[in-house]
């Protein structure tokens, strides 16, 4: 019976830390900022993709934002 328990044990703690782990990316996905905490990883691990990431930022802060769709259009 000792045994049963703990494997019940075992296999609660693994079915908790994988559905925070679920959790933590969905919540890391909406707000965008795994880029942050994944950069260091991505720059000694898989460069290519830290320049990628680089070169989104780069691009993201060129965009100009698009008039509302109220918006009157700018005159000089």
């Amino acid at each position: 019976m000792a045994e049963l328990a703990a494997i019940l044990l075992v296999v609660g703690a693994l079915a908790v830390v994988l559905s925070l782990l679920s959790w933590l990316a969905s919540r890391v996905r909406r707000r965008g900022v795994g880029g942050d905490v994944m950069g260091p990883l991505d720059e000694i691990w898989h460069p290519a993709a830290h320049r990628f990431r680089a070169e989104i930022e780069v691009h993201e802060e060129r965009v100009l934002p698009l008039p509302a769709p109220g918006d009157r259009p700018h005159r000089p």
